[in-house]
């Protein structure tokens, strides 16, 4: 617990106080509001900085069967471009994490345009080679040009050769292709028929909008704060 104030000499005391000494402790209130709301938007703009990263970390896309899992990655940064080379690569790996080198599997990999009929033949067929990517080594990798700007699917077929034991899988990923730098001013046709604008389809709007909504909310929880703060 506090003291409490002599009330016997706070009568004596309350007017020799000057003015300038009273008035000392107001620095120190605002110094503290101060640094409430700095804190406060740098916690905003680190969550604004998360959100607008989370596009590119999410793209990357999982697929499991009974023992193996492999994951699809596109370089760069997942955004493939028509008409552009793009590097894909599957880490693929076994029930309990360890990697499933190319030499240890036979794979094939297939592209599609979406959407396509059963039995129709692929619209490319990338050769595989062993690649390294972040942290895994030889893992099936292939250099991949898509035509044209829409919604294609990749196919990676597997069976282990010698030395490989796991069971044969078959994963199906989805990929969204953008109109490449060489779209930029002229209108063109997807591979599902629509008709789209190069420009528009490499940067998204919400791209666009989210930073300015997430200045606008940080300024107004600043005004709202300065009007308490007076208050």
């Amino acid at each position: 617990m506090f003291p409490q104030p002599n009330r016997g000499k706070s009568s004596l005391f309350s007017g020799s106080i000057p003015t300038s000494h009273k008035q000392r402790g107001y620095p120190l209130k605002n110094i503290s509001w101060h640094q409430g709301t700095i804190k406060y938007l740098l916690f905003l703009s680190c969550l604004v900085i998360s959100i607008t990263n989370l596009y590119p970390a999410a793209a990357h896309q999982v697929e499991v069967t009974a023992d193996v899992g492999g994951t699809l990655h596109i370089e760069p940064n997942d955004n493939p471009q028509a008409g552009e080379p793009s590097q894909v690569w599957f880490a693929l790996t076994r029930r309990g994490g360890r990697v499933i080198p190319l030499s240890q599997c036979n794979c094939q990999l297939a592209v599609y345009a979406e959407p396509y009929a059963a039995g129709e033949p692929p619209l490319l067929e990338p050769q595989l080679e062993s690649v390294a990517a972040e942290r895994y080594k030889g893992i099936p990798g292939a250099e991949v040009v898509f035509p044209k700007p829409g919604i294609y699917e990749l196919q990676l077929n597997g069976k282990p050769v010698s030395g490989g034991r796991f069971k044969p899988f078959k994963f199906k990923f989805e990929v969204t292709v953008a109109g490449g730098s060489t779209d930029d001013t002229r209108n063109l046709r997807d591979v599902n028929g629509d008709l789209v604008k190069g420009e528009s389809q490499k940067f998204p709007i919400w791209a666009i909008a989210l930073p300015i909504f997430a200045f606008i909310a940080i300024l107004v929880v600043v005004l709202q704060s300065m009007k308490g703060g007076r208050e």
